[in-house]
């Protein structure tokens, strides 16, 4: 087992009215849009340059274009969702797309143009159109997170708080009211605030293979669970099809724009193999194609993507990260196809939310990967989860300078709520090991792949892990509660549906998985 240092007392107590615990695409939307409101802002990386947010290649899926439509763009996404998605949600979703594009080039966002000075518009699978909006080529997220937390570190009513981990949500009388976090000189600082909001991304780093970075440890989905609140689709993973398989930790992501500009996916012979899963071939839902990629790994054969075409001399300055990726590890996509294999890359569920960001419990709103508003269902369309945050990221700061002035201010609880910290484990090198035991089971067992004997073994292993690790707050400790949320919400779901494929399915209804974990 590993050791836990003694509990912590509280040792410096800051108020806000507003804590934004995050600071990707959807963090910092809501820190930007709350003007009047005194906001502390929480990240445990330097701001904006952790999570998901800057890796972001593709782009954002936007009815902009001639002949698109808000109505065509829903379609596309309630056919990607496999039945599960939330149609009134999902028309919010693409109505107030176009006015997030335009909050954000109002910003100074340098988005790509065509030869006529228009916004250039790329496609990606699933799409009927054209409609990805995109920057530098292929580092969209970069480029957009620039703009929001150059905007807010000039904003004067936010206050960042930059290698901060925060450990669990505080409660007070059945509502949040804070969070107890740990500072870069590792003090343990109670933030108190009217309200909270949850903006702490995915959780992709439990599995073996992933795109997302080494933070994204499911942070926020964990302590919301501890919380009590209300969870919902957590067994719905999406594995990307394209992840660049040389061995690295994270997997370098190839973007699905690739294949929206012609990139094929080969076997060893050359052979294109696509149009044998699906008529629509490499653009295809993600789900279909990453299990096509499975297929041909399990019989021994090698998949790999052809993007000669699409990085080539024609195109030679439209996927630079891509062609970047590449080169550092020893392939030129220019001239020959590069070895590709599946990997877990964005999380459709998580802490269920109504169309403002409010979660079940008072006092928490929650926004961006972390929440499950009900827009992406089973599969998310590509190109609509930067959409998401900055839509649903919107509606949460409209939300919270309607609500929060009329609550009661953060100092009133100062000397009310008298809190510890509890027994805290170290990232150690046991803790290493046991991260490495975590996303091994989840990769094996809870995958693309499922079976209700997999899912099983994978519980049992959880538990048996749980007893090395013992009690604490750590990320660790929060690989390992999502862990296990996740493979008890997929043996739950006996069917197979979008990204959650059992192999051992039963025909059922579909509906939205909701659940609560209770406090402790």
């Amino acid at each position: 087992m590993t050791g836990g240092a003694a509990a912590s007392r509280v040792q410096a107590v800051e108020t806000h009215d507003v804590l934004v615990i995050g600071s990707g695409v959807g963090g910092l939307t809501v820190a930007l849009e709350t003007p009047d409101l005194r906001v502390g802002l929480l990240t445990k990386t330097e701001l904006g340059r952790g999570g998901s947010s800057p890796l972001a290649q593709g782009g954002v899926a936007a009815a902009i274009g001639p002949g698109d439509s808000p109505a065509a763009h829903a379609e596309d996404t309630l056919a990607a969702a496999a039945g599960l998605a939330v149609p009134e949600r999902v028309r919010i979703l693409t109505e107030e797309g176009p006015a997030r594009i335009a909050a954000l080039l109002a910003l100074g966002t340098r988005f790509d143009r065509d030869d006529v000075g228009h916004l250039a518009l790329g496609r990606e699978a699933a799409h009927g159109v054209a409609r990805i909006v995109h920057a530098n080529g292929d580092a969209t997220g970069a480029e957009i997170v620039r703009a929001l937390r150059e905007t807010v570190e000039a904003a004067p009513m936010v206050e960042v708080f930059e290698r901060t981990f925060v450990c669990e949500l505080v409660m007070e009388q059945g509502r949040v009211v804070g969070a107890l976090a740990r500072d870069a000189a590792d003090a343990v600082v109670l933030h108190l605030a009217r309200a909270v909001v949850l903006a702490t991304g995915g959780i992709g780093h439990v599995y073996w293979h992933t795109t997302n970075p080494r933070d994204n440890t499911g942070d926020g989905l964990a302590m919301a669970a501890r919380a009590g609140a209300r969870l919902a689709d957590l067994e719905f993973v999406q594995f990307h099809p394209t992840a660049l398989d040389v061995g690295a930790d994270p997997m370098p992501l190839l973007t699905e724009a690739l294949r929206g500009a012609g990139a094929t996916l080969v076997d060893e012979s050359g052979r294109r193999f696509m149009p044998d899963f699906h008529p629509a071939g490499e653009l295809a839902p993600r789900d279909v194609v990453a299990r096509a990629l499975r297929e041909l790994q399990s019989q021994g054969r090698r998949t790999l993507l052809d993007a000669r075409d699409a990085v080539g001399p024609r195109h030679a300055s439209k996927f630079p990260t891509a062609v970047r990726h590449c080169l550092d590890h020893g392939f030129d996509p220019r001239r020959e196809p590069v070895p590709v294999s599946p990997a877990a890359h964005y999380h459709m569920g998580g802490v269920a939310v109504d169309t403002h960001g409010r979660t079940s419990l008072a006092g928490l709103w929650a926004c961006g990967e972390v929440s499950c508003v009900g827009v992406h269902g089973a599969n998310r369309l590509a190109s609509n989860s930067l959409l998401d945050a900055l839509v649903f990221g919107a509606r949460v700061s409209r939300d919270l300078m309607r609500a929060v002035r009329r609550l009661p201010p953060a100092k009133a609880l100062v000397g009310r709520v008298d809190v510890r910290l509890g027994d805290t484990s170290t990232e150690d090198g046991a803790c290493a090991k046991i991260r490495r035991d975590i996303r091994d089971v989840m990769w094996s067992e809870v995958g693309l792949v499922r079976t209700a004997d997999s899912l099983r073994r994978a519980l049992g292993c959880f538990t048996q892990i749980s007893r090395r690790l013992g009690p604490g707050a750590s990320e660790t400790h929060n690989l390992l509660t999502v862990a296990g949320l996740v493979a008890k919400a997929a043996l739950d779901r006996r069917e197979s549906r979008g990204a959650h494929f059992r192999s051992d399915s039963v025909p059922t209804p579909g509906s939205r998985h909701e659940t609560s974990v209770g406090n402790g």
